[in-house]
């Protein structure tokens, strides 16, 4: 292996960040936590109704950090390792006496467990007693759960309880159950003994039985030493599977292999039994408690952004993220019928019902270009896997005709123009509200109703003639004069926008562009696109002009990108809500997160 310091897979620190935000993350398909947090999110719990649903926050007995032992005279090397090979997380404290380290992940294959274990050797001769004090600030409560002590099980504590506010009215609030091995204030390395470690284990499940077998089952592997092993090496298949490089400059392929991390360590593992997904929030499964990280909430950012990396390199987990669309279309039913319309209208803002909960009511109502990106993830996996069954019998005819239904029921007829119109729209650039027929979500609608067409066909299924009439008629403003595509109707050149949108046309959004419009689109929109707006933005500029073969022009875009990663763990962009007043109220700063591939 290459040294640490030239080594793309080993971010190496010295010392913390002084912004917790900025600390590591680990996580899996069901548990996430930041490195020496005090809180753990579960997938799929939140607390609160509707627009105030946000990640529960679960106590994490494992939030635990070593400190120098009492009188160290001598000057201790701490060393901060966040391992992308293995998915851990390591702090060593070595002196020239002792070395400690603790090792905190989130297991791959058992998704249920957190473990963290702490390991001290000896270094040099003499048998006094070393003794690390462990700092915690643990406490079995929770502002979003009624959390009760219960009966010890095999050697671990006990903690149960229940949701506080469900997210619509009148539903059930949902069971959390966790088992974990108490951490003492202090472990010491006796007289006599040359070394020695401790494993400590976090269980959280979704009922008491279901908790005592997945703690059974991660006693039986540490019993065996294979607990570690097992999770390295789930790690070591999926990289083998997924593992990503380029040549480059060291800080490009560290930012890459960063971004690729904080996706990957969200996703099942390939074939698990039972795993039910609750979709990708931007922010990853290690954030989202209330005011933080969107709340944990799903965009469109799952499945315009995150999905067509997902589906070429795990196509299971790509189909799961489709499921959880699948499963919350009667959010989505509703959500339309709720604003007058037919068909679906999936969330701005959905977490475990499908219903809006964003809590600002002008994104829900007029963002209704995630119907757009939910289609275009459902038309690039079928595509891709020509899997009818999900389309068949999976339901996934369901969310693509329903969508079409919105869009048709959605649009007004212009006789003036003689095209449909889609009016009162809010487009991915959110400094822009209530306009007329955005390019970039008429686009969508295009498409949708296209590839819906389309797949009825492939079914057998008969095609409503109002779904291509819509397609082919729909306004797709150009200007020919200045050849490029104004954002919407009445849009200015000059005007500041928040993020990538028309730029969005050709790739990843299907649309037929002249190179000629290509570039001029690109140069428009790179000119007033605020520096305020997400880093993602500056990627699809690259990759604009890597079409037009111009590699010095997307590299300098590319690297505005890559600039927002943050040292020393690689930690992308994730939004935090500022005072709301504009349309576009989030603010983007530095968060561990996924969005940034």
């Amino acid at each position: 292996m290459a040294d640490a310091g030239e080594d793309p897979t080993i971010f190496t620190a010295h010392s913390l960040p002084s912004d917790p935000r900025l600390w590591a993350t680990v996580t899996n398909a069901y548990l996430g936590t930041r490195v020496y947090h005090d809180t753990l999110h579960v997938s799929g719990v939140y607390n609160g109704a509707l627009g105030d649903t946000h990640r529960a926050i679960l106590p994490s007995p494992l939030g635990i950090q070593l400190e120098a032992p009492v009188g160290t005279e001598e000057q201790l090397t701490t060393t901060f390792v966040l391992d992308t090979n293995t998915g851990s997380f390591l702090h060593t404290l070595e002196g020239a006496r002792f070395r400690a380290s603790q090792r905190l992940y989130a297991h791959r294959r058992l998704p249920h467990v957190l473990a963290c274990s702490v390991a001290i050797a000896r270094r040099a001769p003499g048998g006094r007693p070393v003794t690390v004090p462990l700092r915690s600030a643990f406490s079995p409560e929770s502002p979003d759960l009624d959390l009760h002590l219960g009966p010890d099980f095999q050697g671990a504590r006990y903690l149960f309880g229940h949701t506080l506010t469900p997210e619509q009215p009148g539903g059930a609030p949902q069971e959390v159950h966790m088992l974990w091995t108490p951490v003492p204030p202090a472990l010491t390395l006796g007289e006599g003994e040359q070394s020695r470690t401790w494993e400590f284990l976090a269980v959280v499940a979704g009922s008491q039985a279901e908790a005592r077998a997945c703690l059974s089952e991660a006693l039986e592997l540490q019993a065996r030493g294979a607990l570690y092993p097992t999770h390295a090496q789930a790690w070591a298949q999926l990289w083998e599977g997924c593992g990503l490089d380029v040549e480059g400059p060291l800080p490009l392929r560290q930012a890459l292999r960063g971004a690729l991390y904080y996706l990957l360590s969200a996703l099942p593992e390939p074939g698990a039994p039972g795993h039910v997904c609750h979709g990708l929030s931007p922010g990853g499964l290690s954030n989202g408690s209330r005011e933080e990280c969107y709340w944990g909430h799903v965009f469109w950012d799952q499945d315009l952004w995150m999905f067509p990396n997902i589906l070429l390199l795990q196509p299971q987990a790509a189909r799961a993220l489709l499921q959880y669309r699948i499963r919350t279309l009667g959010g989505a039913l509703d959500n339309a019928r709720n604003l007058g319309y037919q068909g679906a209208k999936f969330a701005w803002e959905s977490a475990g019902s499908g219903l809006e909960v964003c809590p600002e009511d002008i994104y829900g109502t007029q963002e209704i270009h995630v119907n757009g990106a939910v289609v275009l993830a459902f038309q690039l996996y079928y595509h891709s896997t020509q899997d009818l069954q999900l389309f068949q019998e999976g339901g996934g005819w369901d969310v693509v005709s329903a969508v079409a239904e919105f869009w048709c029921s959605r649009v007004e007829w212009s006789p003036a123009e003689e095209e449909y119109h889609l009016k009162g729209v809010m487009p991915p650039d959110e400094y822009h509200s209530g306009v007329n027929n955005s390019v970039y979500t008429n686009v969508l609608v295009q498409n949708s109703l296209r590839f819906a067409a389309a797949l009825a066909r492939d079914l057998g299924r008969p095609v409503p003639s109002r779904w291509l009439a819509v397609a082919d008629k729909i306004k797709v403003p150009f200007d020919v004069k200045r050849n490029f595509h104004p954002e919407f109707d009445g849009y200015e050149p000059g005007e500041e926008v928040k993020q990538a949108d028309v730029v969005l046309l050709g790739y990843p959004v299907p649309f037929s562009l002249s190179p000629q419009v290509r570039r001029r689109n690109l140069e428009v929109y790179e000119a007033v696109t605020s520096p305020q707006g997400p880093a993602m933005t500056w990627s699809m500029f690259a990759v604009g002009w890597m079409e037009l073969k111009d590699a010095q022009r997307a590299a300098d875009l590319l690297g505005r990108s890559f600039a927002n990663i943050t040292e020393p763990f690689k930690a992308s962009l994730g939004p935090v809500p500022r005072s709301p007043g504009r349309a576009g109220w989030w603010e983007w700063e530095p968060v561990p997160g996924v969005t940034a591939l």
